[in-house]
Order: structure tokens, then sequence, then C-alpha cells
């Protein structure tokens, strides 16, 4: 889990809590976030993803039902980990709004990601 609330340096202004938990789906492969996915948190979410495209075979699942916001970074590490999969498909299941908004602007008709709504 990450939390940071205060500068790297851990000293300065408050700029508000960031948390991301992320786990392993039990009973299938992948991945359930909880939290928020911006510039505070991705170097866990980037590291889920890598974690998430070692372990491919035919379909992942990434779960995010219980994640308030995603940045277009995190939707860029998501569509970019997809893209590098050698086959196969994501399937991103309840995500926030911005997800498929951004996924349709930037990487239309991308057949690796199929987005189960909320």
């Amino acid at each position: 889990m990450v939390d940071v609330s205060r500068g790297d340096d851990g000293l300065g202004p408050v700029r508000g809590a960031a948390v991301l938990e992320v786990c392993p789906l039990s009973g299938r492969p992948g991945i359930r976030a909880r939290g928020e996915i911006s510039e505070i948190t991705r170097s866990p979410w980037e590291e889920a993803l890598e974690g998430l495209a070692r372990q491919h075979a035919d379909v992942s699942y990434v779960e995010l039902s219980e994640v308030a916001f995603v940045d277009v970074a995190g939707v860029a590490a998501l569509a970019v980990t997809a893209l590098g999969l050698s086959g196969g498909r994501v399937v991103v299941e309840h995500p926030p709004p911005q997800v498929p908004r951004v996924l349709s602007l930037f990487w239309p008709g991308l057949g690796r990601i199929e987005v189960a709504p909320r």
C-alpha cells in the first residue's frame, strides 16, 4: 500500500492522501485495485501491471470497482501493458468513467482491452 501525504522528503505541505492497494484476484488471473491511480501512486500501479503481464496467459482481469480515480498516465500504463502482451486480452471490470473515455480517445479499437462497465 502507498500512502503519500507529504512531500517526497516527508516534510512540507500536505498534498492530500493518495492511497493505492493492489492485490491478486482469487480464483482467476488478475489484480484488484482500491484507491486512486495518479502521479503519487504511479510506481506501484506500474509494478502491479508488470506482474500481471508476467503471469498473463490468455485472459487477465483488472478489477477497478473500488478505484475512485485514474489519471491519463494510469490508463496509458494499462494500455501499454495490454499492447505488450504476446496475445489474449485484458478485461477491465467496473472502472471509473474516465478509463473507457481515455481509452476511446487515445486507443480507439484497442481489441486487447475489454471494458466491463460499472
